[in-house]
């Protein structure tokens, strides 16, 4: 249905952008920096999609930020927030630098050193008859990194026109699959693994996944794992107060219905209607959801071309996930757990893994066959409060495990509680391994399914990276930011890239599409934003009021205990 704007509504903005992710934020930042009037609508009750934090008995999680990688320094991620202007409102902790990343892969243990030499010479170490491959295939993933990080910079015609030169390796190896390329150069199983473990970051096996894809995700970590202080939901408080200093709003708790479409033969879209009724006219649109929502919810199949329906119809979606939150009263440190991830896998053959972690009987086996492992405590050791500590397991499903419960709304059936229920013993019989003692500590528990995914964030069948990142869905097979529609963008996990950086840097772009300018021009360096670092496993050069703070969070909770036990 096309509809008219009312020229005499008051009701009107430059810019109004569909989701708070924080892809949607910082389009935000960049177009109310400009001089727009800018409106950002968000339908939960707080902004940051999967960045957003929340709380269980007043301790924090945060569903989607386990680690960013590149935050040092020059580095493309520090570049981002200094480039926004949030670096200064913002700190991290590095994580543990002798390994960031723990691979239990059946009885072996390796770990991911937080530097690439570093992390190259103990694979050698490990692996002395795969010197060379090892050598190579690191040298191969660093320059592909390097050479993905030039596209977006690229200006004038000369660099237009030598871009494939210095670019070679990418275009090279970017028709063929992550087994295919692991296979030209290294031969031990057991290596394979080691190098293929971060997988889990954009969710597809070996023999799915995008070699370029998981080069830039190794690369993106080869200076090591970084938390955000107060977890994600730091970021996000940082990016809607820069909004707001320039203007912006931000709504929250904000459902929209559709995209108001102007105009038969040449769409064009002139605003939104919300689910109260109300419309809201702009000059353009943004949308921050996933293609499927974007298009089927938002738009309608009624107004856009068959060639789109057609690339719809085929597109695929990243794997959903469940989520165990635990917090637990048991020293973690003395039971092993460091401030690193724990990527616990069944088998060194992660093509079967996957395969069955996609069975739709998720009762299936007594374990899952593999899990991510992490405690948050450890990593943002400002929110320990000396006492409890918050840990996070993940692993991926099929989304038809979930087949029974799909109309489920806030208020939960009785059967949907104890699917749960079995499944919340199915992550602890696996963590018992890695945390002995961890069920008799369990103060409280929570599991996020597939249901709560598409309840809060509003995901196509509760999916956690946006399209799937495989050959058919990455790089020039994307989704666009400028749509067909006129004054119809999109921006997100579906469009440049996933993750914390990718989709944030994706909002940029689209910010960019939008004024006419490169992505450069909208993240310039700035000498007055630094972004600040801390060791999350060595307090000593904590300044004060950071150790002020734990302090009176453990003096808090030493005095909370001392009433309950008076009363």
């Amino acid at each position: 249905m096309s509809v008219s704007q009312n020229n005499n509504t008051k009701n009107t903005y430059d810019t109004i952008i569909v989701g708070a992710g924080v892809g949607g934020l910082s389009a935000a930042i960049c177009l109310a920096r400009a001089g727009q009037k800018v409106l950002v609508l968000e339908q939960h009750d707080v902004p940051g999609g999967w960045c957003h934090s929340f709380y269980l008995n007043g301790y924090r999680f945060t569903p989607g930020v386990h680690y960013v990688g590149l935050l040092d320094k020059g580095q493309s991620t520090s570049e981002l927030y200094e480039g926004l202007g949030i670096a200064n409102d913002i700190a991290f902790y590095k994580m543990n630098p002798k390994g960031f990343e723990h691979c239990w892969i059946e009885d072996e243990r390796f770990d991911y050193p937080s530097n690439f030499d570093d992390f190259q010479a103990a694979l050698i170490e490990r692996f002395p008859h795969e010197k060379k491959g090892i050598i190579k295939y690191l040298t191969l993933v660093k320059n592909v990194g390097k050479q993905l990080q030039l596209i977006p910079k690229v200006k004038g015609l000369w660099q237009q026109i030598t871009i494939p030169f210095r670019t070679k390796h990418m275009g090279k190896y970017s028709p063929f699959s992550l087994k295919r390329v692991i296979n030209w150069h290294v031969k031990d199983p057991l290596l394979q693994s080691i190098l293929n473990v971060q997988f889990g970051d954009h969710g597809l096996p070996p023999k799915k996944a995008s070699f370029i894809m998981h080069a830039a995700i190794m690369a993106h970590y080869s200076a090591g794992g970084f938390y955000p202080m107060g977890g994600g939901g730091a970021i996000v408080k940082a990016m809607t107060n820069k909004i707001k200093k320039h203007n912006g709003l931000v709504q929250t708790s904000t459902s929209v219905k559709r995209v108001l479409i102007e105009g038969d033969k040449k769409k064009k879209a002139i605003g939104v209607e919300l689910e109260s009724g109300e419309q809201i006219f702009a000059s353009r649109v943004i949308s921050n959801a996933d293609p499927g929502i974007t298009y089927f919810n938002l738009i309608g199949k009624e107004n856009i071309s068959a060639k789109l329906l057609k690339k719809l119809s085929k597109t695929k979606y990243s794997c959903t996930s469940i989520m165990l939150f635990l917090t637990v009263d048991m020293d973690v440190k003395k039971a092993g757990l460091d401030s690193g991830n724990i990527w616990l896998l069944k088998d060194k053959d992660f093509d079967t893994i996957y395969d069955d972690s996609q069975n739709a009987d998720i009762l299936k086996g007594n374990e899952f066959p593999g899990m991510f492992i992490s405690c948050t405590t450890l990593k943002d050791p400002i929110s320990f409060d000396g006492r409890y500590h918050t840990l996070e397991a993940i692993t991926y499903i099929n989304y038809e495990a979930f087949a029974d419960f799909k109309d489920e709304d806030k208020e939960r059936s009785e059967a949907y509680l104890q699917f749960k229920e079995q499944i919340i013993q199915k992550f602890l019989r696996s963590l018992e391994k890695v945390v002995p003692g961890i069920t008799a500590s369990i103060v409280h528990k929570e599991l996020g399914t597939p249901i709560t995914n598409e309840f809060y964030i509003n995901s196509t069948d509760g999916n956690v990276y946006g399209t799937e990142k495989s050959l058919k869905h990455i790089g020039p097979f994307a989704y666009k930011m400028k749509s067909e529609i006129e004054n119809f963008y999109l921006c997100g996990a579906s469009t440049v890239s996933h993750g914390v950086a990718g989709a944030s840097y994706s909002g940029v772009q689209t910010a960019a599409a939008i004024l006419g300018c490169r992505q450069d021009d909208l993240i310039k360096p700035n000498k007055e934003q630094h972004l600040r670092i801390f060791d999350a496993e060595d307090d000593t050069n904590y300044p004060d009021w950071m150790q002020k703070k734990i302090a009176l969070k453990k003096t808090k909770l030493a005095s909370k205990d001392v009433f309950t036990s008076a009363n």
